[in-house]
């Protein structure tokens, strides 16, 4: 059964930190490398940062440096650590497969997301 459940976004203050955490069903996580996505109100989604299923990883030009990405596999879970946060870090964060997960014979399958605000 597919499952993604996003958890640890806040509301911050620029400069501050988060640690988003994401729980993923063994079908979704167990063989396919994982990322985590935004997506701003207005804009399209992104993938900011992706690890294969051997732990090399990926970033977008504008995180690199400040997200760490990284995976238990024992729990089925991903975590993005968000160090040194913008305002234009300011997005609804979802996690998921790369390429995200598809039920069989249906569209893209995505959770709900948590929201990461960075503000003032």
């Amino acid at each position: 059964q597919a499952q993604l459940v996003e958890s640890g976004g806040g509301l911050v203050r620029p400069g501050r930190s988060l640690r988003l955490s994401c729980a993923a069903s063994g079908s979704i996580f167990s063989i396919n490398a994982m990322g985590w996505y935004r997506q701003a109100p207005g804009k399209l989604r992104e993938l900011v940062a992706r690890i294969s299923s051997g732990g090399s990883t990926n970033y977008a030009d504008s995180v690199k440096g400040r997200f760490t990405i990284s995976r238990d596999n024992a729990k089925n879970t991903l975590y993005l650590q968000m160090d040194s946060l913008k305002p234009e870090d300011t997005a609804l964060y979802y996690c998921n497969a790369d390429p995200p997960f598809r039920i069989p014979g249906r569209a893209d399958y995505w959770g709900q997301g948590t929201q990461v605000t960075v503000s003032s």
